[in-house]
């Protein structure tokens, strides 16, 4: 292993530690009861996603970003943020519970919602740019 390859394991570890933490204390914040919506794991992932397309952005047009940030930030941080594992386990308990209404649009409303979401992150950090600096009116 090179020493950058192990720069980007302990940037990756330490930014997983802190998504991962973030996202613990928001499930426990806003608990769902059995056979409910789950709509702690949905806002998790959404901001996630407008997260990473605001960062896979602000990344693409920046000139020469440090090597450790899109593992650090998006792969780590991000990624242990973001949980596609509790979002099937949850569709499964919903199914498992007789919801399989509730499960179809948590799994279609959770699809559409990250798309739209990561090209939301996309689009604010384009617009962001693009603003005189001072800001504008």
């Amino acid at each position: 292993m090179t020493r950058l390859e192990r720069c980007v394991l302990v940037v990756v570890a330490a930014g997983g530690a802190l998504g991962s933490a973030a996202r613990y204390g928001l499930a426990l914040a806003w608990p769902a009861p059995p056979a409910s919506f789950p709509w702690a794991t949905l806002l998790t992932n959404l901001t996630g996603c407008v997260l990473i397309g605001a960062l896979m952005q602000a990344i693409a047009v920046r000139t020469a970003p440090h090597r450790l940030l899109r593992p650090f930030l998006g792969t780590g941080v991000l990624g242990g943020f973001t949980t596609f594992s509790t979002y099937a386990v949850e569709t499964r308990a919903l199914l498992a519970a007789g919801r399989p209404a509730l499960a179809a649009g948590y799994v279609l409303g959770t699809l559409a919602g990250a798309l739209v979401a990561v090209r939301l992150g996309m689009l604010v950090v384009r617009r962001l740019r693009l603003e005189p600096a001072g800001g504008g009116a």
